[in-house]
C-alpha cells in the first residue's frame, strides 16, 4: 500500500475517531418557523472547546459562540430565522487542519398550526398515572444492561415493577371510555439511580426516555394516539433538580451550573430548608430565601442553577423542543415554588409567547390560597412578580373536602370547611383554571384519607368534579386502592394498577375479580365522568352554593338551560330536603335527572333523601 493511500486512511480514522467522541448535541434538531429562532446548541465532547465552529450556509447564522472554564464544552447561538427545512453542518476547525470534523444539524418542518395548540382547561378531567406501576406492555424491556438499577421486584415498594409506555397507549380505549380527557404521566425520561429510578424526578438525560419506559417512538405513539382519541397528553417536567448521576455530575459545563457545586465536589450537600413562603414575604431573610431557592431537594438531586444564562436557555429550549417532539397539550412543573422563581417566570413566559393557547400547571404544595394564588398569571402581587402560569395546584380545597367529610358537623367543622374553602376563589385570577384533585401520587389515597369510607370517597369525587376547576385523578382511584396498611407511604401509594401485569388475578381493565365495592366505585365515576364530559355547565357555568344546613350541603353549576345540582348529605336517616330555599336557581317545576340512577322527577317542594351521600342531579335529558 502507497504511502499516501495510508496516510488518508489515517486521516479518516482520527475524523471518526474524534467525531464519536461528540456524544452530545442538545437539543438533537429544531424546526423552522418558531418565535423561538435563536437556538443555542450545547455541545460535549473531548477538548471540543478548542476548535472553532462554522456554518457555510447563508440561510443560517452562527451569532456567537462561547467557551466556559471547561474545554469540553461549546455553545453555539444559531439564528434560524430565515433557514430552510433540512440538514446542514457545522464545521469544526483546528489550525493545521488537523482532525477537522463536521457534524449534521437537522431543522424539521413545524406541525401545521403548532401554536394554535389548546392546553387543557375546565372542560377537561386529567388522569394522573405513575407509568411503572400501570400496565407492563412489554416485558422485554424490565431490565436493561447498562443502567444502574436493573432488579424488577414488584413485592418491594420502591422497586421497579416493569410499567411502560406501551403499557399506557395499550389501554387508551379504557382511559377514554372512563370519560378521562387528558393524561398526566409521571416522567419517563432516563432516570439512571441506583435506587428507586422508577418514579422518574432524578432526571439523568433530559432528552431521552427511560428504555426501561420504551423508545422516542414508542413515547411519540402515545402522544399520537392519545390525540387521534381527543385525549390531551400533559408532560411531567422538573426545572429545579435533576439526579445527581445526571451525565452533566460527571462533567459539569461551568462551575455554577448547579447550586453549592464547591461544596457538593467537596463532598458536602447542602438542602433546602423548604421555606417556600420566602417566596412571598417581605420580611424574609436573604439567607432564607437563598437557602430555600438554591438548597438541594434532597441529597439525590442536585439543584439547578438557573441564574446561570447557559442553563436557563437549556431547560427552557428543552421544554420547548418536547412540546413541539410530542405535540403536548399541556405541563405539568414539579416543584414550582423551589427555582429561582425570576427564571421560572422567564421559562413559562417563553412557553406561553410561543403557544399562547396553551396551559401550564405547577405545583404549590401549600395549604394556603394566597400561596397558591400568587404563582397564577394575572395576579396583581404586591411585589410586582409577573409568574405567566396559568394555573397551580389546590392543595387548600383538597385538604378542606378531606377535613370536612371526616368531621362531624357543628357551626365551624364539617361541610362549612368545603364551604368557605371554596368562598376563597375570590383570591384567584381564574378559578377555574386551578387544578383540583381528590390525591396525587405523593400523598395518601383519597379512599385511605376518607377512612376507607366508600360513601364519602363518592361524596368527595362527585363534588369535585363538579367545581369551576380543572380536575384530575389519581389511577386507581375508580377502584378503590388504598394505602392503609402503612398510610403515606410513597412505595405503597404507587400501587400497581390491577390488571396491569399478565398473570394479575384482578383485572380493573376488565371488571375481573373486582369486588362489589370496586365495581360500584368504577361505575359511579364512569357515569360522573361521561357527563361531565359533555356539560358546559360544569366547564363553564355559574357557580352557586348555599350554606351547609343540618348536614346537607348543596352546590349548583348553571348554564343557561342546563343546571347541575350536588347534594351532599351526612343524614344516616331519611330526609326530606326543603326545596324551596334553593327558589333563586328557577327549577321549580322543571323535570331533573339523576345522573347515577337515571330516574327522572319534578324538582317541586321537597325532595327525600334516603341515605347518606351524594346525589346528583341535572336539568339535561
Amino acid at each position: 500500500m502507497k504511502k499516501y493511500q495510508i496516510l488518508i486512511i489515517l486521516l479518516v480514522l482520527g475524523f471518526n475517531n474524534y467525531a464519536q467522541k461528540i456524544d452530545k448535541i442538545e437539543p438533537p434538531n429544531w424546526w423552522i418557523g418558531m418565535k423561538h429562532d435563536q437556538v443555542e446548541l450545547l455541545i460535549h465532547g473531548e477538548n471540543v472547546s478548542s476548535y472553532t465552529p462554522s456554518i457555510n450556509n447563508n440561510s443560517i447564522d452562527l451569532k456567537q459562540v462561547k467557551r466556559t472554564d471547561n474545554k469540553n464544552y461549546l455553545f453555539l447561538t444559531l439564528d434560524v430565522s430565515k433557514a430552510e427545512v433540512g440538514n446542514f453542518k457545522i464545521d469544526f476547525l483546528k489550525k493545521g487542519k488537523r482532525n477537522n470534523f463536521s457534524i449534521d444539524y437537522e431543522l424539521k418542518e413545524r406541525k401545521k398550526d403548532s401554536e394554535l395548540r389548546e392546553g387543557f382547561n375546565s372542560s377537561d378531567v386529567v388522569y394522573l398515572i405513575t407509568p411503572d406501576r400501570f400496565s407492563n406492555a412489554d416485558t422485554s424491556n424490565d431490565i436493561v444492561k447498562g443502567l444502574r438499577e436493573t432488579k424488577i421486584n414488584r413485592k418491594e415498594d420502591y422497586a421497579r415493577h416493569g410499567g411502560d409506555i406501551k403499557g399506557i397507549t395499550n389501554h387508551l380505549d379504557y382511559i377514554d371510555e372512563m370519560g378521562f380527557t387528558a393524561i398526566w404521566s409521571t416522567p419517563v425520561l432516563t432516570n439512571d439511580m441506583k435506587r428507586s429510578s422508577y418514579h422518574g424526578y432524578a432526571i439523568t438525560d433530559l432528552y431521552q426516555p427511560d428504555p426501561r419506559f420504551g423508545t422516542m417512538d414508542e413515547y411519540i405513539e402515545l402522544a399520537t394516539k392519545s390525540k387521534e382519541r381527543g385525549i390531551k397528553l400533559i408532560m411531567d417536567m422538573v426545572e429545579n433538580h435533576i439526579g445527581v448521576e445526571h451525565w452533566w455530575m460527571k462533567d459539569l459545563p461551568t462551575n455554577d451550573w448547579v447550586n453549592y457545586q464547591k461544596e457538593f465536589l467537596e463532598g458536602n450537600i447542602v438542602t433546602t430548608n423548604h421555606r417556600r413562603t420566602t417566596n412571598q414575604d417581605s420580611y424574609a431573610s436573604k439567607k432564607d430565601r437563598a437557602l430555600m431557592s438554591e438548597g438541594w431537594f434532597v441529597s439525590a438531586m442536585p439543584d439547578l442553577n438557573q441564574r446561570n444564562p447557559l442553563l436557563a436557555n437549556y431547560l427552557i429550549q428543552n421544554s420547548i423542543w418536547w412540546v413541539e417532539t410530542l405535540d403536548l397539550g399541556g405541563i405539568r412543573q414539579d416543584t414550582y415554588p423551589y427555582p429561582d422563581k425570576e427564571f421560572m417566570a422567564n421559562w413559562a413566559g417563553a412557553i406561553m409567547e410561543e403557544y399562547p393557547n396553551f396551559s401550564i400547571v405547577g405545583e404549590e404544595w401549600s395549604l394556603n390560597p394566597l400561596l397558591v394564588g400568587y404563582w397564577q398569571d394575572g395576579k396583581n402581587n404586591n411585589d410586582g412578580y409577573k409568574s405567566n402560569l396559568t394555573s397551580s395546584m389546590d392543595f387548600p380545597m383538597q385538604n378542606a373536602i378531606v377535613e370536612a367529610l371526616n368531621e362531624e358537623e357543628s357551626w365551624d367543622k364539617g361541610f362549612v370547611k368545603m364551604y368557605e374553602g371554596l368562598a376563597n376563589d375570590f383570591s384567584y385570577v381564574h378559578p377555574n383554571k386551578i387544578m383540583i384533585f381528590p390525591d396525587n401520587h405523593d400523598m395518601s389515597r383519597i379512599y385511605t384519607q376518607l377512612g376507607e369510607d366508600v360513601v364519602k370517597t363518592k361524596m368527595a369525587l362527585g363534588y369535585l368534579l363538579a367545581m369551576p376547576r380543572i380536575a384530575q385523578v389519581y389511577y386507581g382511584t375508580e377502584v378503590l386502592i388504598s394505602d392503609a396498611e402503612k398510610p403515606g407511604d410513597h412505595g405503597l401509594i404507587r400501587t400497581d394498577f390491577p390488571g396491569g401485569w399478565e398473570k394479575d388475578k384482578v383485572n380493573a381493565f376488565t371488571g375481573q375479580g373486582l369486588s362489589k365495592d370496586q365495581k360500584d366505585m368504577q361505575s359511579y365515576l364512569k357515569k360522573v365522568l361521561n357527563y361531565r364530559k359533555h356539560s358546559e355547565a360544569i366547564h363553564t357555568g355559574k357557580t352557586l352554593h348555599f350554606a351547609p344546613d343540618k348536614g346537607v350541603y348543596v352546590l349548583f353549576r348553571i348554564l343557561n338551560e342546563e343546571v347541575v345540582c350536588v347534594i351532599l348529605n351526612k343524614n344516616d336517616k331519611p330526609i326530606n330536603l326543603d326545596l324551596n330555599r334553593f327558589e333563586e336557581v328557577g327549577l321549580k317545576g322543571k323535570q331533573v335527572k339523576n345522573i347515577i340512577s337515571e330516574e327522572t322527577l319534578i324538582w317541586k317542594n321537597s325532595f327525600k333523601i334516603d341515605k347518606k351521600g351524594v346525589t346528583i342531579i341535572t336539568t339535561k335529558k
